[in-house]
């Protein structure tokens, strides 16, 4: 349950703030030219798909808020309203620099290297005949102008999808002159088509759909002239509501809601900044939106569009430098994955470790006569994901295959009730966890006859399994065969799938039931030593920290004299470094080539250096409304590794460490001589080579 206490709200700071001072910093590394160009390029994108999610969920709670009337402020005290105009003002400053980089900097940038976006202006004759040839072939064959008038009513719009407002003039065929019309551009058309390099006279020369639709707009309303075409983009509220209460089959609620996250309430508009203010206003009015939702933009307004461009594009020498990730010694020659986990505990760190071994354990488990059943949670992983096809290819075989699926896992609804219903079909258990709680945390769990009976195999980790996102995410994976936490991890199976009371749990700590009360009991056992006159240590690291009673916590341990160091990548509530109430914390926030994504919460302890992995954040949400764990590295060995990989190089970083002050600002302060980046040094341990570019 929620803690209900109420602390001072000068002690936090606002969470929507914060995660506009993250977008922040990622787009740094757009700015910044010691990263290759073309991933500077993607960086830019990166901003744009966290802002639409930031629209999406965010400003749309916000605004959700401030309609039904509420004056509830979070833990900072600031009301909805009071955050909306402060994220407005902010957005609209970071969008107008995020342009302002592309348009200056970016793309003359890759001008030089010859990969350019050739303006209308610019085309020649030869190059406009192939768009054209393009443009009746390939475009105007899937449009659907549409004239506003009675009885051709404002059309509805996609959430993000790509529009033009076309401004005309005399009449039609049937003596209409409304003056309006709405051309939609349906998603399967590409938003960035490559010319043939004979033509484009440079290496890789692209032109945009929407100079495409501008240039040749007027083919589609005969005989009418088109006065002004306007691109522009809505991004609609797309959080999912079901009732916890009312629902009967999670998985239906799930399948009748999810359409109409396209046709949420508009919290956006992106508009070309040639729009006419009279288009401009005339839509605000139907998408019923106030000048402050409205943003100008000098481009493309779908920056994300522009991820493509570095897999189109041959230049190797314009992107980070390839690497082969390693394996631990264990498991670096020819293997038999239960025999190396039966040895002794293994420890993966992802990305520069592979994600191989547990795909082989999920293999060997398929294949495997004595493995009698395997179970798995599912967060994030892909449609089609090589551990869904061990997981089908065991229900195939006759074993016993078990997944909780998270149907509520943000964005990736859809291909979690696919990937539901194709195990189903192969005679797999498949539950939806426990309603009103996500299945957060990543447990895998393979039983398998021995000699001396049953044994359970497991895999615990930080990060979703998506084999995908573990060459871009840091994460730390566990292979274990350790008795007591196979029982733990068989107990919380046995919750997310039957019914009964929680039991106390041997090793792992689990939301919603005795993880925020074991974090809180860790900070007062090292706050018991300062006060004692013993070393007091924390170091954790985690995504976002927002949870107001750890923050309080965290602050009296700084009281206390314990030594804090915070390593948070996103939102942090905490002020650190304000004299009589947080002088003994530090936080800094790490951003580079991969998304640091691993949680590690290390506690002196007396000496013990009691080290939990984990895939929640300090949030209330993780806390109270998530079923998620906590699990301990136990061999000793494993606990140096995740000092010295986890923690110690993050600290040491200077290059790429952002330094936050109590005032929620961050610095950065790059090292020319002697540096130390935590990434860099990660891939060159324990990679295996890096491949050399030429």
């Amino acid at each position: 349950m929620t803690p209900s206490r109420q602390f001072p709200a000068d002690h936090f700071l606002n969470r929507e703030l914060s995660l506009l001072a993250f977008n922040r910093r990622v787009l740094a590394q757009a700015a910044d030219e010691h990263v290759p160009l073309l991933e500077r390029l993607r960086f830019l994108c990166i901003v744009s798909s966290n802002l639409d999610e930031f629209f999406e969920i965010r400003v749309a709670g916000l605004k959700e808020q401030i309609k039904l009337g509420s004056h509830a402020g979070g833990a900072d005290g600031m009301t909805p309203l009071e955050v909306y105009r402060r994220v407005t003002v902010l957005a609209h400053g970071l969008i107008a620099d995020q342009y302002a980089l592309l348009n200056d900097v970016i793309l003359p940038a890759l001008a030089r290297e010859d990969i350019a976006f050739l303006r209308r202006s610019l085309w020649t004759e030869a190059q406009r005949d192939w768009i054209h040839d393009f443009f009746v072939n390939e475009v105007m064959p899937v449009l659907t102008p549409i004239g506003l008038d009675p009885s051709h009513p404002f059309p509805r719009v996609l959430n993000k999808s790509l529009n033009f407002a076309v401004e005309l003039e005399g009449t039609d065929a049937f003596g209409r002159n409304s003056g309006a019309a709405i051309v939609q551009a349906p998603r399967a058309l590409p938003r960035v088509i490559r010319l043939p390099k004979e033509l484009s006279g440079i290496d890789h020369g692209f032109v945009f759909l929407s100079s495409i639709l501008h240039e040749f707009v007027g083919e589609l309303f005969t005989g009418m002239s088109v006065l002004g075409c306007y691109q522009f983009r809505v991004t609609r509220n797309s959080d999912l509501f079901v009732d916890d209460e009312e629902v009967k089959n999670l998985r239906i609620a799930l399948q009748g809601e999810l359409p109409q996250r396209h046709f949420g309430d508009a919290v956006r508009l992106e508009i070309a900044d040639n729009c006419s203010p009279a288009m401009a206003e005339f839509l605000l009015q139907q998408f019923g939106l106030d000048l402050s939702d409205l943003y100008r933009v000098p481009g493309i307004v779908n920056l994300v569009r522009l991820m493509s461009v570095p897999d189109q594009v041959d230049r190797p020498d314009l992107m980070y430098q390839p690497f082969q990730p390693g394996l631990p010694k264990v498991l670096a020659k020819r293997y038999d994955i239960f025999a190396s986990i039966r040895k002794h505990d293994i420890l993966i760190h992802h990305p520069f470790q592979a994600f191989n071994p547990v795909i082989q354990l999920l293999q060997q488990a398929s294949d495997d006569p004595q493995v009698i059943a395997i179970k798995m949670t599912v967060y994030r992983t892909g449609t089609d994901s090589v551990l869904m096809q061990h997981l089908l290819r065991a229900a195939e075989r006759g074993k016993e295959v078990t997944v909780v699926v998270e149907l509520m896992a943000r964005f990736d609804e859809e291909a979690n009730l696919s990937i539901a219903a194709r195990l189903e079909e192969v005679g797999a258990h498949v539950v939806y966890g426990v309603v009103g709680y996500k299945t957060h945390a990543k447990m895998l769990m393979v039983l398998r006859r021995e000699d001396h009976g049953y044994r359970r195999y497991i895999h615990l980790g930080t990060g979703n399994y998506h084999p995908r996102t573990t060459r871009f995410y840091t994460d730390f994976g566990l292979l274990t065969s350790n008795p007591e936490i196979g029982d733990d991890v068989n107990e919380v199976f046995k919750q997310l799938t039957g019914l009964g009371k929680a039991t106390a749990l041997k090793h792992l700590w689990q939301a919603p039931f005795s993880l925020h009360s074991n974090m809180l009991a860790s900070i007062r056992g090292e706050i018991d030593a300062a006060l004692a006159g013993k070393p007091a240590r924390i170091i954790a690291k985690m995504n976002s920290l927002l949870e107001p009673e750890i923050i309080e916590a965290l602050y009296e341990a700084s009281s206390a004299g314990v030594s804090i160091d915070l390593i948070v990548r996103g939102v942090c509530s905490l002020r650190p470094g304000i004299k009589g109430l947080s002088e003994n914390i530090r936080v800094r926030s790490v951003i580079g080539r991969f998304l640091e994504h691993h949680r590690i919460f290390y506690f002196h302890a007396d000496g013990r250096q009691n080290i939990y992995l984990s895939s929640a954040d300090w949030m209330e949400r993780n806390f109270f409304r998530r079923i998620e764990i906590s699990f301990p590295v136990l061999e000793p060995k494993l606990k140096q590794r995740v000092l010295k990989e986890g923690l110690k190089p993050y600290l040491a970083d200077n290059c790429q460490a952002w330094e936050m002050n109590g005032d929620g600002e961050y610095l950065i302060k790059p090292s020319r001589r002697n540096r130390s980046s935590a990434q860099e040094l990660l891939l060159a341990d324990l990679g295996v080579s890096v491949v050399s570019v030429t």
